[in-house]
């Protein structure tokens, strides 16, 4: 199990600060002590010493206190990515907590110095008070300068950028979102090397708004090329699927580590300001729990693992002027421009429709499930949403709706296809099972699916009867086979080791990199790639596929 990390330097200055405001908290607590002494004609007046011994004995119990209980109610990790009245009240219960150990233990371990309970309850106050501002102040401030720098912008009429750029535009999602962009009025240029040809988005080839640029995404003056003009990137491509990615480790890390960091960097060099990454929901990998966006992640595959790797990499980049957007996409399903028979829901119904057999291996096992259009339906949702609103966040996208298990699936299939025979084989040795709680989107963006699981199958089965897919068997529908089956060219590593290393020694929580995103959001950007050169370089490296 992969555990909530977080970098070490916020955390520390999160933990510095809340040990002062302890200690300012007390020592409030203290003045009102000696004001209602100094108003106390029976009392003896206090003196300088005597309140430096109260601060000096009080204080470490307090930092003590408030930092333990902090740090043991997810203060540094977890909570810090809640939002709304969820963070408040658990802001509210470990300050809580916190100040009635302290109000305990300093009766019983300093009882020369201890206060009174109403003064344990002055201090929690003013404490807590002081806690919620300290969480809440730099995100206000934050949301009101990005207001007035959008604000700015209209009023000076400054020329945008007019280009979404789509890495991976021709690919099983890709071909699905492309309709969707251009129907909108907005200009798509794509990059994709049409490993498939151009039939996945042949009928918009002619489309005013649309440039195509053929080039493998490895080639990076392709890349810095088709970067320019651009306000939005849209990274799907990549290797993708367990089958596919562990075919060969080190390309796998190489394509989708090391080239996500530098399409990154072109874009961030470049100014471009959104970046929205495909990840995926396998990044839960073997989980009995429902699991939302802050949940600990438990990768069973390689690819899972590529992809926390990367959302990492793309939260230690971003900053004020560079806004990464992940999504996590559920089990997609589905028919697009570029079918896809690798993926269970389309498989299982090809099966039950040409061989009259539904055969299904960990029936228990739940996935998430979300066909493709809906996935689009999400890049676009993520694509219009304010930049204060998305920057730095991760996404699941899916429904609640449609959790369900391999089964239910299979089942569900068998009632659209009664002639075939429902066969349960057991497990496979797939670990994989995790249910995923879609709340964050729903609310955040107003995502709501527009298909259902029995509407995605029957799209499937409509696809087989018509003829549009003659055999679900050709290679081109499947990521795994197309590699394996010498329909893509073999290519080599190119790039350096640090991916490696990356994806099997730092695969933690993404969370870990929100907190250096959030600070760097605050803060000027400084290019971390350069202009596009005259010079167009030749290049040797071979294709990649498109996501999903």
């Amino acid at each position: 199990m992969i555990h909530r990390d977080a970098s070490v330097l916020p955390v520390a200055l999160r933990t510095v600060a809340d040990a002062v405001m302890s200690t300012l908290a007390l020592a409030a607590t203290l003045v009102a002590v000696l004001l209602v002494r100094l108003g106390d004609q029976g009392a003896p007046p206090p003196g300088v010493g005597e309140f430096g011994r109260s601060v000096a004995y009080l204080a470490p119990a307090l930092m003590l206190c408030t930092v333990s209980v902090y740090s043991a109610m997810g203060l540094y990790g977890r909570v810090r990515y809640l939002k709304g009245a969820s963070k408040i009240a658990m802001l509210v219960a470990a300050s809580s907590l916190a100040y009635l150990l302290f109000g305990v233990g300093q009766g019983l371990v300093l009882p020369d110095f201890a206060l009174d309970a109403r003064y344990v309850v002055l201090a929690w106050a003013i404490g807590t008070a002081m806690l919620l501002l300290s969480r809440y102040w730099s995100a206000t401030f934050r949301a009101f300068a990005l207001a007035e720098a959008e604000l700015s912008r209209v009023v000076r009429g400054e020329a945008e950028r007019d280009r979404i750029l789509v890495i991976g535009g021709a690919g099983y999602i890709g071909s699905a979102l492309l309709p969707k962009l251009l129907d909108r009025g907005a200009k798509v240029r794509i990059l994709d090397l049409l490993l498939f040809g151009e039939e996945p988005i042949a009928r918009y080839l002619d489309h005013p708004n649309l440039e195509v640029v053929r080039a493998d995404f490895r080639q990076v003056d392709q890349v810095v090329a088709a970067m320019s003009g651009v306000h939005t990137v849209v990274h799907l491509g990549g290797l993708v699927g367990d089958p596919a990615c562990s075919l060969d480790e080190g390309l796998t890390t190489e394509v989708n580590l090391d080239y996500t960091r530098l399409i990154a960097e072109v874009a961030k060099g470049w100014g471009v300001p959104r970046f929205v990454f495909a990840s995926s929901c396998s990044v839960y990998g073997a989980s009995d729990d429902v699991l939302d966006e802050g949940s600990d992640l438990n990768p069973v595959s390689l690819y899972a693992r590529s992809k926390i790797a990367s959302e990492n990499v793309l939260f230690e980049m971003a900053g004020r002027k560079f806004a990464p957007i992940i999504l996590r996409f559920g089990t997609i399903y589905g028919i697009s421009g570029r079918p896809r028979f690798d993926l269970v829901v389309n498989l299982l119904s090809a099966k039950a429709w040409t061989e009259g057999a539904i055969t299904v291996f960990g029936g228990d096992q739940w996935r998430p499930f979300v066909h493709v259009d809906d996935a689009a339906k999400a890049i676009v949702l993520a694509l219009d949403a304010p930049i204060g609103r998305v920057r730095n966040e991760i996404y699941n996208v899916g429904s609640d709706g449609q959790n369900a298990t391999l089964g239910d699936v299979g089942s569900l299939i068998n009632e659209l296809v009664p002639q075939a025979t429902y066969i349960d084989s057991g497990h496979d040795g797939d670990r994989r099972n995790y249910r995923v709680d879609f709340s964050k989107i729903r609310k955040d963006l107003g995502f709501v699916p527009e298909w259902t699981l029995e509407r995605g199958i029957g799209q499937v089965l409509e696809a087989l009867r018509s003829g549009d897919v003659v055999d679900y068997k050709d290679p081109r529908y499947s990521n795994v086979r197309f590699l394996t089956e010498g329909m893509a060219p073999r290519f080599a590593r190119v790039r350096k080791d640090w991916a490696g290393n990356r994806i099997n020694g730092d695969v933690s929580h993404s969370l870990k990199g929100l907190a250096d995103a959030r600070l760097a959001a605050d803060v000027d950007d400084r290019p971390s790639a350069t202009a596009p050169s005259n010079e167009r370089l030749p290049s040797s490296r071979s294709p990649l596929r498109s996501h999903s």
